[in-house]
């Protein structure tokens, strides 16, 4: 079940496991080497790298 999805900047990732907040969506705001991703609950910002966002993406919706 190894999917590659399309990652772009604006798209809203469900990951397997929750932000403290609660939320399981976050939106892409830096694609590379490393994913910035910003909480859709929280605003918080984090940097994690693509291997580790690749691996826990449930779903992935494209930007409008």
């Amino acid at each position: 079940m190894d999917v590659k999805h399309n990652y772009e900047v604006g798209d809203i990732v469900k990951l397997k496991k929750k932000h403290p907040c609660g939320s399981f969506e976050w939106e892409i705001l830096r694609v590379g080497a490393d994913f910035r991703l910003k909480c859709l609950g929280c605003s918080h910002q984090v940097m994690i790298a693509r291997k580790l966002v690749e691996k826990n993406t449930k779903e992935l919706r494209k930007k409008a």
